[in-house]
């Protein structure tokens, strides 16, 4: 399921595209459970945003057990633009939550055997990794009209290892465009400095800036507009973001966030397992 050709690619530039990855079966099925799950979703009981702007995003981790709580469990988040000034939601329930994470593949049925398969474990070691352990997912639905914007960011900031080990799988549930908020990356910056690490001490949170190296200008990056069941790999420290979709079409992807068991993974980042609930591989 990769080639030589995508993991030179991967280590020239930082990221490789897999087209064809996932059926439009398995991703269809997984859809319809992230629509069950939302449905369920107990509005009055809890409103919580998602954000990524870098202030209003430490208050929030700082104050919101929800968030906090979300390590290890299947919650909703919000859009932004989800709620008018009285409260209430600008459009549909389905319509209106930005992501749900962040342990859907080990603790939902559906979406661990999405995320399970030699086909992705080979992904993961032909890519450099030994022992491929899954630390995250999530389900991001970009919504039409009011999908946020996600800034300049790398994904080793919130799992961190020594060396630096993660790797994103990102699949395309749905095309991803220009229009609706395609991922946008830096070629070749996975060879740039880690700028920040995310940590966590008991029920505080904060993001500390290890290196003054500035993000890239927009310029400089290329989109990846991919059609549904592509999957991208791309490494840990390399560059990214994606743009708000102000358009009438929405741009589902789950990602999932693989760092390597042979690497030592940092008791500050924000999520960690127990004893009786380890990590798991794909296989």
């Amino acid at each position: 399921m990769i080639s030589q050709a995508d993991i030179d690619q991967y280590h020239e530039l930082g990221y490789c595209v897999l087209p064809n990855f996932k059926s439009l079966d398995d991703i269809a099925t997984l859809k319809t459970r992230a629509l069950e799950i939302v449905q369920a979703h107990d509005l009055s009981e809890q409103k919580t945003i998602f954000t990524t702007d870098r202030s209003e995003a430490d208050i929030l981790m700082r104050s919101n057990n929800y968030f906090l709580d979300s390590d290890n469990s299947v919650r909703c988040f919000f859009e932004e633009e989800a709620f008018d000034a009285n409260g209430d939601l600008n459009q549909d329930l389905a319509l209106s939550i930005n992501k749900i994470g962040h342990a859907m593949h080990d603790l939902d049925p559906v979406f661990r055997k999405f995320t399970s398969g030699e086909d992705l474990h080979q992904v993961a070691t032909g890519l450099g990794q030994q022992s491929p352990e899954l630390r995250q997912s999530m389900y991001i639905f970009k919504q039409p009209r009011i999908g946020g914007k996600v800034g300049w960011h790398q994904d080793a900031t919130f799992f961190y290892t020594e060396p630096i080990s993660v790797i994103t799988f990102w699949f395309a549930l749905e095309d991803a465009t220009l229009e609706n908020g395609c991922l946008w990356v830096e070629p070749g910056g996975h060879r740039s400095d880690l700028r920040e690490r995310f940590e966590r001490e008991g029920r505080q949170i904060k993001m500390r800036q290890i290196s003054d190296q500035v993000w890239p200008e927009n310029e400089t990056a290329i989109p990846l507009e991919v059609k549904t069941g592509t999957l991208i790999c791309f490494h840990g420290v390399l560059p990214h973001y994606s743009a708000e979709n102000r358009s009438e079409n929405a741009r589902h992807a789950l990602t999932l966030h693989v760092t390597d068991g042979a690497s030592v993974y940092a008791a500050e980042n924000w999520i960690q397992r127990s004893a009786d609930f380890p990590v798991r591989g794909f296989i």
